[in-house]
């Protein structure tokens, strides 16, 4: 699969004309690009640098003692090892190619292609220093936008097998939650059924999954907590996995039953029912070309249409090797999202769509589910929950 993404790389630098692109990484366990696990897979110790060409040639410059772990990788047609000054062969390697255009990863906008630090970037400067080099550096963000984005039918697969297994383990958790267990008690067993399939949570296990009932709920983001489920209550989880390095992000909802009743409340069937309508239409809009800001746009208008208040966050985020896997987002055109909701949706990217609105003395109704953007618009890769769950 890492093959895959270096070859789909090779043909993103030529559609956008960029000669080379650069990553330069040191002591990646501990400062880690999150470039890497695209175009690498493994992690280095000294200076090094990844070298993809639009015209196909992989160079790799490493440390000595890094360059079996390198070649193992067979992504590499050209591995260099150094002992003594990385300085010395970057720059034969720089002037015997002579790019015109390095794409190097920096990003005010997409933290996914931000990973080159500060101090690499002046390093890059010294030892570019003098050269005509130096002047010719750029932000690799519609590179790493592209490669990331645009899902390989390998990577479909995996994302697809991580969404089956959260929806497993929701079925699990639906039969297995009643009234009076406390938001950590839910956790803790969706974290059980989680070490039994042998696979990891979608992010880190404080707040994966996350918990929340009734309307005193601590709200998205959270981790779960001692605060008890109670008849009458709304709860939602979020939870995803990562299996096979591809993750899942998926929310859903209940209401726990009142004696005496056979149907979720009025209000909360109202609510409920305002976010799968905004889900579907925003599914419906999805068009490649569109940007971002216009799908959430959809949804917003209609949870504000029918009197609530607007989602404090995006509608989605992409979704792969991370929960948020950066780059362009269906989101709202808010200064604290930059650029990413302009950018245009593209086909292979998978999104989430994930609309919340509060019910009043209840709980907060959302879902979260998730789309591959496809040549003619959009496919559910998740089942999309269509009513409230009964407890």
């Amino acid at each position: 699969m890492l093959y895959e993404k270096v070859k789909q790389a090779v043909g993103i630098l030529n559609e956008l004309n960029i000669d080379m692109w650069l990553t330069f990484v040191r002591e990646s366990e501990a400062s880690y690009d999150p470039c890497l696990n695209l175009i690498l897979g493994t992690n280095i110790t000294w200076q090094s640098a990844f070298i993809i060409t639009r015209c196909g040639k992989t160079i790799a410059i490493v440390g000595s003692l890094d360059y079996e772990r390198v070649r193992l990788t067979s992504l590499y047609d050209d591995i260099r090892k150094y002992v003594s000054s990385f300085k010395e062969e970057f720059l034969r390697t720089l002037n015997e190619l002579n790019p015109k255009i390095i794409a190097i990863n920096t990003s005010k906008n997409d933290y996914m292609s931000d990973g080159l630090t500060h101090g690499m970037y002046e390093l890059l400067l010294d030892f570019t220093d003098g050269t005509g080099f130096k002047q010719r550096f750029i932000s690799s963000e519609k590179i790493i936008s592209a490669l990331r984005g645009r899902k390989t039918a390998t990577e479909i697969a995996r994302i697809k097998a991580s969404i089956q297994l959260t929806e497993d383990i929701y079925r699990q958790v639906s039969d297995y939650m009643k009234p009076g267990q406390t938001e950590l008690e839910i956790a803790n067993f969706i974290l059980k059924k989680v070490s039994s399939y042998d696979v990891e949570t979608a992010w880190e296990q404080n707040s994966c999954p996350a918990v929340f009932t009734g309307p005193d709920t601590a709200g998205a983001h959270a981790d779960p907590t001692e605060r008890i489920i109670q008849k009458g209550h709304v709860l939602n989880i979020d939870f995803g996995v990562k299996k096979d390095d591809y993750c899942s992000d998926i929310q859903r909802t209940w209401y726990f039953l009142r004696d005496g009743e056979t149907a979720a409340p009025a209000e909360v069937i109202r609510g409920f029912t305002t976010i799968i309508k905004s889900v579907q239409m925003a599914k419906d809009a999805i068009r490649p070309g569109m940007k971002g800001w216009e799908i959430d746009k959809i949804a917003r208008d209609y949870i504000v249409s029918k009197g609530y208040p607007e989602y404090p966050h995006g509608l989605g985020h992409q979704v792969g090797r991370s929960p948020h896997d950066g780059a362009g987002m269906l989101g709202p055109r808010w200064d604290r999202y930059g650029n990413v909701p302009y950018l245009p949706i593209e086909v292979g990217q998978v999104y989430t769509i994930e609309p919340r609105l509060p019910i009043d003395g209840y709980g907060v109704a959302t879902v979260e589910e998730m789309i591959v953007v496809t040549e003619n618009g959009c496919e559910w890769l998740s089942h999309p929950q269509k009513e409230i769950y009964l407890i």
